[in-house]
């Protein structure tokens, strides 16, 4: 496949790594999110209300469960989610600190409110896209998110093959909004994190890669490893 890169700007945003918790083993979550705390610079936190995706996961209430100094990057997944339902999250565990909650383009009717009310509570608001969304679809809210999110799967389940056909719209991206960090989540690995890196992402949330692995601090590692 024929792909675009961008040439990486030095006002490119750091690399960050984020496991995402949907592949931990929730009996287990404290032990292996301690496992690669000191690792992290986030961890994802992703929300499925089985109406925009065909899968449910717990709600506000996991949070209660969560016990981290890491921020907290929560995915909502979820049609229309209410200023009530948002504020859920936001109150559910004082402890913790949300770095950014990000809300779906194609699930919110009112897009710039939702943003608007996300920030207004001092919080990092970020826009996600899937796959086949194009850059076009966000292009009124881009100087109100602090972060991208595009999508390497079709949302809704952990484990899935990333799709190369994305790279071009984050080399659009990136080109478009040189400090912007833009994510990229899904079939994310040590080896289509280097393609995502090429093309100008510099937000890892990798799930499956990590919490599968017999060595997770290793799978961080070998991703880190493989983008030098």
């Amino acid at each position: 496949m024929q792909c675009l890169y961008a040439r990486i700007s030095e006002k490119m945003p750091k690399i960050k790594i984020v496991p995402s918790i949907l592949s931990a083993n929730l009996d287990r979550l404290k032990e292996e999110m301690e496992e690669v705390e000191d690792y992290s610079d986030w961890f994802q936190v992703d929300v499925m209300d089985n109406k925009f995706v065909p899968n449910i996961t717990p709600q506000a209430e996991l949070l209660k469960e969560i016990d981290t100094k890491v921020p907290l990057d929560i995915h909502l997944m979820v049609q229309e989610p209410s200023e009530e339902y948002i504020k859920s999250f936001i109150d559910a565990n004082p402890n913790l600190k949300i770095n950014n909650i990000t809300v779906h383009q194609e699930a919110c009717s009112n897009l710039g409110k939702t943003l608007e009310f996300i920030k207004n509570n001092n919080i990092k608001a970020a826009v996600a896209i899937n796959p086949k969304t194009p850059l076009d679809a966000i292009k009124d809210v881009l100087d109100k998110v602090d972060m991208v999110l595009i999508m390497t799967v079709v949302p809704g389940f952990s484990g899935q093959k990333f799709i190369e056909d994305v790279l071009p719209k984050i080399s659009q991206l990136r080109s478009m909004k040189p400090e912007l960090d833009i994510e990229v989540d899904g079939g994310v690995n040590d080896k289509t994190a280097r393609l995502a890196v090429k093309a100008g992402a510099n937000v890892l949330t990798v799930s499956s890669f990590i919490f599968k692995s017999e060595n997770k601090v290793r799978a961080i590692k070998d991703i880190l490893k493989n983008l030098k």
